[in-house]
């Protein structure tokens, strides 16, 4: 227990550092991507998106939090195996290494998994710093099934939601009047989704346990809340004659974009909800340990306030810095996007997410978003899409899980070296 005794508040800080950049990580690429949609439609600004991350992100970490430290210590690596030294060492580099591989990632513009970036780094620093056995291979299986998963369930959604807007809205007589009638359904299904994911399983580390129908009560409660707002703020939105002159649809994608403000609200929550753990929960593992005097904690590390607050800011301030470049690829280059498509691409994702959650299957959002908007793109014809973007994403995806695992092999040894 030297290296604890001798160099605890060293450690410690090191491992803030690297959790804070790990979390601007997160926000540079992964909130990018799920804002994306939103801002590449033009229904908000870059600055209304990074408000609403700020807000959704924040409390669908806290409140529906996905418990990626359990899952991270338990799920992937066999914690019996490991030393608290070489645990705090191992997961201060799979930061540093998942952290460094989504700047080089956001440069190039590329929206890669954080949850496959994280988990290649633990898998590595755990499979040659320990040995091979410390892995539990069998949950490395769901995480590679899921990138095909993802974005086929995504899509699928997707394609069917941007299909009923245009049976039901675009193409008929009077594509306005029918938008103002039809939207606050979608508004109800985007209130309802999402809250009684969060009523249902969200709530119980917080105290509150509900019953299925209770749940299901409040969240339709939620959904007609979310949609008498919506139609409140249509209410204000007019025919606009000469812009209908230049875009047909001008006017309609004013209803959309609306409803976009509640997508993209779902959206920061649900990926708040599956994605934030990726930065803190590495990093509560850390602290753990040294806080106990090098003790290992049991299975599931304890989250201070502190430390998820500290990932929240990374966050934000990833988003607000460097978000531009992913959130250029996923809202302008895969395919054109509008308001009516952009909310097709942002519920299929939300729901998703949402429900693989509830079902604990391991997908990654941004999987999940490029799916969807895939998924939009055929809607309209294979030729919507730009297959050259979509090619380096898919590359991207492919090389993410084996880069964490070798960018952590190489801090792990440079770490062990310093400190042991």
């Amino acid at each position: 227990m030297s290296l604890i005794a001798d160099y605890g508040l060293v450690l410690l800080l090191l491992a803030c550092l690297f959790g804070f950049f790990m979390a601007w990580g997160v926000g540079a690429n992964d909130v990018a991507n799920a804002m994306g949609t939103s801002v590449g439609s033009r229904a908000l600004t870059i600055k209304q998106a990074i408000l609403i991350a700020m807000v959704f992100e924040f409390a669908g970490a806290y409140l529906a939090g996905g418990e990626v430290t359990e899952t991270i210590k338990s799920g992937i690596v066999d914690a019996s195996l490991i030393t608290p030294d070489l645990m705090v060492l191992g997961m201060m580099s799979a930061l540093l290494a998942a952290g460094t591989w989504l700047l080089i990632a956001t440069t190039r513009g590329w929206p890669v998994s954080t949850t496959h970036s994280i988990v290649g780094a633990v898998i590595g620093f755990a499979a040659v710093g320990v040995s091979v056995d410390a892995v539990h291979w069998g949950g490395v299986g769901p995480i590679v099934a899921s990138w095909v998963i993802s974005p086929v369930l995504s899509g699928t959604v997707a394609f069917g939601l941007f299909v009923s807007v245009q049976r039901l809205i675009i193409d008929t007589d009077e594509p306005f009047l029918n938008a103002k009638r039809f939207v606050p359904l979608y508004m109800f299904a985007t209130g309802f989704m999402v809250s009684i994911m969060t009523l249902t399983k969200g709530l119980k580390h917080i105290g509150l346990n509900l019953s299925s129908t209770e749940g299901f009560f409040l969240a339709t409660a939620v959904g007609i809340l979310v949609m008498l707002l919506g139609i409140a703020l249509l209410s204000r939105i007019k025919v606009d004659v000469e812009a209908d002159k230049d875009f047909h649809y001008a006017s309609v994608e004013k209803v959309f974009a609306v409803l976009m403000i509640f997508t993209a609200c779902s959206m920061a929550f649900a990926h708040g909800s599956n994605d934030v753990a990726n930065a803190v929960g590495p990093l509560a593992a850390v602290v753990g340990v040294i806080q106990s005097g090098g003790e290992m904690v049991g299975a599931k590390a304890a989250l201070p306030a502190w430390v998820l607050l500290l990932g929240a800011i990374g966050i934000v301030i990833g988003l607000a810095t460097y978000g531009y470049k992913v959130i250029a690829t996923i809202g302008k280059q895969i395919t054109e996007l509008t308001p009516s498509r952009g909310f097709a691409a942002e519920l299929a994702t939300a729901t998703t997410v949402v429900g693989a959650s509830a079902i604990g299957l391991p997908v990654s959002s941004t999987h999940t978003l490029v799916g969807a908007v895939l998924g939009v793109g055929l809607a309209r014809g294979i030729g919507a899409l730009n297959l050259g973007v979509v090619g380096k994403i898919f590359m991207s995806w492919l090389i993410t899980l084996p880069a964490g695992a070798a960018l952590a092999i190489v801090f792990f040894y440079i770490l062990r070296g310093i400190f042991l």
